[in-house]
């Protein structure tokens, strides 16, 4: 995979967690989604912050 962009649109969100433009919406209504920066009506999404989460939110490997 190429270098994360420092902000991810909600297009480049919804690709990285594998769901739907609707799906980051109601998220992000839900509060749901860490890193998330509002400018005027658009919604960007820190990709450090999002990346972060999701490395938490998996499962351990049977290896760990």
């Amino acid at each position: 995979m190429s270098a994360v962009p420092l902000f991810l649109n909600v297009d480049e969100a919804a690709e990285l967690l594998r769901t739907t433009r609707r799906a980051i919406y109601a998220m992000v209504e839900r509060r749901q989604l860490p890193g998330v920066v509002r400018l005027r009506r658009r919604v960007l999404f820190r990709s450090d912050v999002l990346l972060d989460w999701l490395d938490q939110k998996r499962a351990p490997s049977p290896e760990e």
